[in-house]
């Protein structure tokens, strides 16, 4: 009852003490604060989502070591259509620069996130030409690995 209760008030811009007290309350329960990181992204106004994100990449329990928590976080950010395709690229770009991050880390967990790219020609000019230029920036990466750089390909090249 916590989770969906904390999403009703971050909704309703009331959720700033609870999101905290929540993380105090279940911190140790790594499941509980990849859903917490999520919960974040979801539920606050999409012009908000990528500066929220933004914060959670430094918090101290966020890593791209551990990939659920990757997910619980760019994941969402990247499945939030409204917060995700804003018109400025601000969310694409937030999301190909953790992907330029990650390939060194985990190149399979990258290779499969990049598929939030995958629909790029189905949105308006505006939007296809800044994916484009995600997938393009990250396809010039150096040294980036076989498996995203497969993936990078096929997108591109769809």
């Amino acid at each position: 009852l916590q989770l969906p209760a904390l999403g009703n008030l971050n909704r309703h811009g009331q959720g700033t003490e609870a999101v905290a007290q929540f993380y105090q309350q279940w911190r140790h329960e790594r499941l509980v604060i990849d859903k917490w990181f999520s919960l974040q992204v979801t539920t606050c106004p999409a012009n908000k989502a990528v500066t929220v994100a933004r914060d959670l990449l430094q918090h101290p329990d966020f890593t791209l070591k551990n990939p659920n928590r990757f997910r619980a976080l760019i994941g969402a950010l990247a499945m939030t259509p409204a917060a995700f395709h804003q018109a400025d690229g601000s969310a694409y770009r937030l999301v190909a620069d953790q992907l330029i991050a990650l390939d060194d880390i985990n190149p399979q967990l990258c290779a499969r996130m990049t598929t939030v790219f995958e629909t790029w020609r189905r949105y308006d000019d505006a939007r296809q030409a800044l994916m484009r230029a995600e997938l393009d920036r990250l396809a010039a990466k150096p040294n980036l690995s076989r498996d995203t750089k497969e993936m990078v390909t096929r997108l591109l090249d769809a």
